[in-house]
């Protein structure tokens, strides 16, 4: 297993990714787009994007606010995320080069391509299907859905997973149904699961430490959501 931090640019900023690669293995594979979340690019992200290379895919945790470092303060992020839920074209550029970092390696099959995310990770890939992306599958695990720029009826090329506990504060009721009424509009290929009693940062153990009641770890639900979105690649690749 190979990983390497990539430097790209987008948006005015110095942005630092980590791809991961099985270099076992040989000729070209689908392209995966990891999104982190909320706290900057940690080894949660990493970690996946390694774990996603072990499947055989090749994929690059990318960087949206810069030098590749998580946030020393999770306090500095809502400003942050505030400014892209009211205007996306910062975060759409940052994930597009990004997705043109993951299309430049070798081991990257350009007919095959995905995007994941984390929190509000998972907002930016979804930004990145509204956007036109040549996304094939993008999953959303516990991922913000609204968003100021609704996708444009037939504008998503790929299939929709989005993965939210029911019990997440974060991402209310009336946020689901109202991305189920944006993406039934725009005609996508989507589906929703819902993980009952579970709260927001249901994949990364890390939550706990945090001391967040919003906050919380489930075992249970980063297993499965995790088996959902092999499925979906399964599917789609």
């Amino acid at each position: 297993m190979k990983t390497t931090d990539i430097e790209y640019h987008a948006d005015g900023v110095r942005l630092v990714g980590c791809l991961a690669v099985d270099e076992t293995k040989s000729g070209r594979r689908p392209g995966v787009i990891v999104a982190h979340e909320g706290g900057g690019l940690t080894d949660h992200a990493k970690d996946s994007a390694r774990r996603l290379a072990e499947h055989g895919y090749v994929a690059f945790a990318l960087d949206y606010y810069g030098d590749g470092k998580p946030l020393t303060d999770i306090s500095q992020a809502m400003p942050k995320i505030g400014a892209w839920i009211a205007d996306p074209t910062g975060i759409r550029a940052r994930a597009h080069a990004a997705l043109e970092v993951l299309l430049a390696q070798p081991e990257t099959d350009p007919a095959r391509l995905a995007g994941i995310g984390y929190c509000f990770g998972g907002t930016t890939v979804l930004e990145m299907a509204r956007a036109g992306e040549p996304l094939k599958a993008v999953v959303g695990f516990h991922s913000g859905l609204a968003t100021s720029r609704p996708a444009a009826p037939g504008g998503i090329n790929g299939k929709i997973l989005a993965q939210i506990g029911a019990a997440d504060p974060l991402v209310p009721p009336e946020q689901r149904a109202a991305f189920e009424k944006e993406m039934t509009e725009a005609k996508a290929d989507w589906r929703m699961i819902l993980y009952g009693g579970v709260a927001h940062s249901f994949t990364n153990p890390a939550a706990d430490a945090l001391g967040r009641p919003d906050l919380r770890y489930d075992k249970s639900a980063d297993e499965r959501s995790w088996r959902a979105m092999l499925d979906l690649f399964d599917e789609v690749f």
